[in-house]
C-alpha cells in the first residue's frame, strides 16, 4: 500500500510516517517549498498557492491529511487566525481538488478535523451527529471538513478524523501545564468544571490505521478517550502524577483578560464527546484512562 501524508513533520504526522513505514508501507510526504529535509519520493506542494504535484499523487493507496496551523498561541490575533483558517480549509480544498482530477484515485481521504468543532456546550453529550457549536474554531471546522468535498464528489471515501488534544510527551497539553504544576503554581481554569477531551497519541494513529483500513468508516469519526473528565479533574491528575499541589484556579476573567478568545474556546470551553464510530467499530483503545497515560507522557518528557 502507499499512503501520502500530509503535515508529516508534526506530533501526529511523525509518528504514523513512521508507524506505517514500520509495517512496510511505503509512506510519501507532501512537503511545503521551505522544507529542508526532502526525501525521495516527496511530493511537492504549497497550500497557500493552490500548486500541487498532481504526479506524485498519482497511484497513492490512501492520503492522510494533517498539515495545519497549531491553534495555541498566546492570542488569536487578526494575522494568527487567517493562518488558521488558511492552512486548513485553503490547504485541504488544493488537497481535495488534486485528488478529485486524478486519474487513478486514491480509496480513502483522511482528514484531520477537531472536537473544537462542538465549541462549548456544557454538560451535553457530543458523538459525530451533533451539530457545530458557535464561535470561531467552530466556523473553521466547519468549513475545513466542507473543504474535503471535491474528494467526496469523485467517489473517494472521506473520513474525517476529529482529534481531541493529543497526550504525549512532546504534544503542547503536556509541556505548557508541566512547567507551572511543578513550580506550585499550577491550576485548574475558571470552576474547573467544564470538560476537557483528550486522547493518547497511539489511539490517534490507531484511529487514523483504522479509518484507512475500513472501507465502511467515512464522515466525521471523534478520536477522544471514552474516559470524560474535566479540566479541574485534569489539571489534578496532572499534578498528582508530577507529585505536586494543585488547590487553586486560574481565575476565568485573568484568563480571558490575558488570552482572550483562545481562553474563552481553548482553555474554558467544555466538550463532553464520545467516541461513538470507533467503540461501535470495535476499536479497543489502548490508552483509555487519563492517569496512566499523563503518567506515561510525563516520564517520557523528563
Amino acid at each position: 500500500m502507499r499512503v501520502a501524508v500530509s503535515g508529516s513533520t508534526g506530533l501526529v504526522g511523525a509518528a504514523l510516517v513512521a508507524d506505517l513505514r514500520a509495517d512496510g508501507l511505503e509512506v510519501v510526504r507532501l512537503v511545503r517549498p521551505a522544507t529542508r529535509s526532502v526525501q525521495p519520493g516527496d511530493i511537492r506542494w504549497d497550500p497557500q498557492t493552490g500548486d500541487i504535484d498532481h504526479s506524485g499523487l498519482e497511484g497513492t493507496d490512501a492520503v492522510v491529511h494533517l498539515a495545519g496551523e497549531t491553534i495555541s498561541a498566546l492570542r488569536w490575533t487578526a494575522k494568527k487566525r487567517q493562518r488558521i483558517r488558511e492552512s486548513r480549509v485553503c490547504g485541504t480544498d488544493t488537497l481535495a481538488r488534486a485528488i478529485a482530477g486524478l486519474s487513478q484515485r486514491p480509496s480513502v481521504l483522511v482528514c484531520a478535523g477537531a472536537t473544537g468543532i462542538y465549541g462549548n456546550r456544557g454538560e451535553e453529550r457530543l458523538d459525530e451527529s451533533s451539530p457545530p457549536g458557535e464561535g470561531f474554531l467552530p466556523r473553521v471546522s466547519t468549513q475545513w471538513e466542507a473543504a474535503t468535498q471535491p474528494a467526496a464528489d469523485a467517489g473517494v471515501r472521506v473520513a474525517i478524523v476529529r482529534l481531541a488534544p493529543v497526550i504525549d510527551s512532546q504534544s503542547p497539553v503536556v509541556a505548557r501545564m508541566r512547567l507551572p504544576i511543578m513550580l506550585g503554581i499550577g491550576g485548574w481554569f475558571g470552576s474547573g468544571r467544564h470538560y476537557w477531551p483528550w486522547v493518547d497519541l497511539a489511539d490517534v494513529i490507531g484511529s487514523i490505521r483504522l479509518a484507512i483500513a475500513r472501507e465502511t468508516l467515512s464522515g466525521p469519526i471523534v478520536v477522544a478517550a471514552p474516559e470524560t473528565v474535566t479540566n479541574r479533574e485534569f489539571v489534578k491528575t496532572m499534578a498528582r502524577e508530577l507529585r505536586r499541589p494543585a488547590i487553586l484556579p486560574i481565575p476565568a476573567p485573568i484568563l480571558r483578560a490575558s488570552l482572550g478568545d483562545f481562553a474563552r474556546e481553548a482553555l474554558l470551553s467544555s466538550q463532553r464527546v464520545v467516541p461513538r464510530k470507533l467503540l461501535d467499530a470495535g476499536y479497543v483503545f489502548r490508552q483509555p484512562r487519563l492517569a496512566p497515560t499523563l503518567r506515561a507522557a510525563l516520564r517520557s518528557s523528563r
